[in-house]
């Protein structure tokens, strides 16, 4: 399906810390010569790596005006059901219509309802491609831990963990009741102050997932007994930007550390890990979300609400 007339509906950007303004625009046109394909979006999510560009924060968006989105669903021109994304600061998915290369177009799997994958395969991507792309040689069975199991990135990284062949899912987070409620192996509570927090119990974990980083990381890099090599996975930041880490604490244990992000792996390896990322969805539990109509982003978007998808 293509653009009935020349204009369309998008979410911009024009000043840092606003909300973006649904305004008309040039809807972008089907050119059959090039490598792109033209999408009718249908829906679209406020993820965190969403929002930290549209403030002006991360580092892959610096310049205004800024159309917001980073991925989304929708139909191409034949009608096919698709997940696409778009990294590149321009355009975003926060529009009617958008352009975006081929081999950003991956198909549905059958029964997989297109909202759960607009709010859900960004917030799985990030523990998927840290564990397929930037982890090495994890042993059968493998153990991982999770800080910052509470986050809705890493609810799912529990869920990746194990369709990966994870044997044993560890988390850690502040919210006790909440971790108790998420079917973990084993549970951590993180205390504060952080170096409250008792990690001398761990064994033989594998692959650590930090979605928190701050001194929360740190704790944990100093105290972790590695029993074998551990690979620290640099995923998010909740907990704040930097750390204060001596270096013998790398020195002296049997750890590695790794970032997994955009520009770590490349948009050809997300390309071909999304068929069967987007197919170990199909058994992933259904999450409530936060569903509105884009015409609404003014309003909604300073609610900040987590797992907010737009719809076209």
């Amino acid at each position: 399906m293509t653009p009935s007339t020349s204009q369309m509906k998008h979410a911009i950007i024009t000043a840092w810390e606003e909300p973006p303004k649904f305004v008309d625009t040039a809807a972008p046109q089907l050119d059959p010569v090039d490598d792109k394909v033209l999408i009718r979006v249908e829906a679209a999510a406020a993820h965190q790596l969403v929002r930290l560009r549209a403030s002006g924060k991360h580092y892959s968006v610096k310049t205004l005006p800024h159309v917001p989105g980073v991925d989304g669903v929708g139909t191409t021109p034949d009608g096919q059901n698709v997940y696409f994304f778009t990294f590149a600061p321009a355009p975003g998915s926060f529009a009617e219509f958008v352009r975006v290369p081929k081999g950003n177009v991956t198909p549905l799997p059958d029964g997989l309802d297109k909202i759960q994958v607009a709010a859900l395969v960004n917030p799985v991507m990030s523990s998927w491609m840290a564990l397929r792309r930037r982890t090495f040689c994890r042993p059968p069975n493998f153990t991982v831990l999770i800080l910052g199991a509470t986050s809705t990135s890493g609810r799912l990284a529990i869920s990746v963990a194990r369709a990966l062949g994870a044997g044993r899912v560890i988390g850690c987070a502040r919210n006790e009741e909440s971790l108790a409620r998420l079917g973990l192996d084993q549970a951590i509570r993180l205390r504060e102050p952080v170096t409250e927090t008792d990690f001398s119990d761990l064994q033989d974990v594998d692959v650590v997932l930090d979605y928190v980083y701050g001194q929360a990381a740190a704790h944990l890099l100093s105290t972790i007994k590695c029993t074998r090599r551990v690979q620290f996975i640099q995923i998010g930041s909740l907990s704040g930007p930097t750390i204060d880490l001596p270096a013998h604490t790398i020195r002296s244990k049997n750890i590695s550390l790794i970032g997994s992000g955009i520009g770590s792996w490349a948009d050809e390896e997300l390309r071909e890990e999304l068929p069967d990322l987007l197919q170990a969805m199909t058994k992933f539990e259904t999450v409530t979300l936060n569903v509105v109509p884009l015409s609404e982003i003014e309003r909604h978007w300073s609610e900040g609400k987590d797992r907010t998808v737009f719809t076209m």
